[in-house]
């Protein structure tokens, strides 16, 4: 196949470009600023339809991973590319012949701030969904799946925490507050909470784009499959970078409560970096979410090849240069 990837220029997009041009697929990338991987190359936002239309020149599929994402910002921002950019994407696709279109969306947009215990891919929720990435990603899943038709099949994978070396975003945030001892743990910690390592995150994507016409019209959660509790991840990936993993608590009320001051805070001078705390961020800490595999490994001919424990030695490796 010619597949584009969009949003490339991440940690799992170019994971998963990397790896469907490993499986033998011609791959183009359109993002905002170069990926560096020897591949072709649009620069270009999904918002702009004109960019759109030349990476899908002689596309046949597309895996979608362009998105805002953050735990705070300017609401018609989110609005403009996790929803609008899908639906510029989506309509130009359908007119360029693609015939598979893999949308990578997140569990989020089905989580509305209580446990999830073993649980499927449940609707996604635009409605219940917390902060305004969970609702445009919601939204922008419900475009997608709206649109799988004959001839233009539509999955949805939701990648679930996805973590690996080279991660600034979960692993190099929680590696500098351990540091600087801005890292607690929220109520027990206890939490069961399910990860995705990145190579597994970017085989699962590259599966779905192979199986897409025989399970078009679906949304997959995908995890490794090894919850564990919040306090034991956080401090496998702390011990993995060399700093001492937390050892001071925060009652979850108070830490949700906080966050909502801290976005009410956020929303009238806004920082330079992300909040510190947000009642979605505060949720995930001390809320356990983990979600049956089951269906995501048989439907995708698909299972994990890298443990958590084989992750955590890679991940030391990559710290200790």
């Amino acid at each position: 196949m010619t597949v584009l990837v969009t949003g490339a220029s991440g940690m799992l997009g170019r994971a998963a470009a990397t790896r469907i041009a490993r499986d033998g697929h011609s791959v183009r990338v359109l993002q905002r600023r170069s990926s560096s991987l020897d591949v072709d190359e649009v620069l270009g936002s999904v918002t702009d339809r004109e960019a759109v239309r030349r990476a899908l020149d002689g596309v046949d599929s597309v895996v979608h991973l362009a998105a805002k994402v953050s735990l705070a910002g300017d609401p018609a921002e989110f609005e403009a590319v996790n929803v609008g950019g899908t639906a510029t994407l989506l309509d130009e696709a359908r007119d360029a012949g693609v015939r598979r279109f893999v949308h990578i969306s997140s569990p989020s947009v089905a989580h509305s701030g209580s446990s999830i215990a073993g649980a499927g891919a449940t609707a996604a929720d635009p409605v219940r969904a917390r902060g305004e990435y969970a609702r445009t990603k919601a939204a922008g899943e419900l475009l997608a799946l709206a649109a799988d038709a004959p001839g233009f099949a539509v999955v949805a994978v939701r990648p679930h925490l996805v973590w690996g070396p080279g991660d600034t975003q979960l692993v190099g945030r929680i590696v500098d507050r351990a540091r600087s001892g801005r890292l607690p743990i929220l109520g027990s910690g206890a939490a069961l909470i399910d990860t995705l390592y990145i190579d597994n995150a970017a085989s699962a994507i590259s599966a779905a784009l192979s199986k897409a016409e025989s399970v078009h019209g679906n949304a997959y959660v995908v995890t490794n499959g090894e919850p564990r509790p919040v306090a034991d991840l956080i401090a496998g990936i702390c011990r993995a970078a060399g700093v001492a993993p937390p050892t001071w608590s925060v009652p979850a009320g108070l830490a949700r409560a906080a966050g909502g001051v801290v976005e009410a805070v956020w929303r009238v001078r806004p920082g330079v970096d992300e909040p510190p705390m947000t009642r979605f961020l505060a949720e995930q800490l001390s809320t356990s979410h983990w979600f049956d595999q089951r269906a995501t490994r048989h439907d995708l001919d698909w299972t994990p090849g890298v443990t958590l424990d084989e992750g955590f030695r890679r991940l030391a490796a990559h710290y200790a240069g």
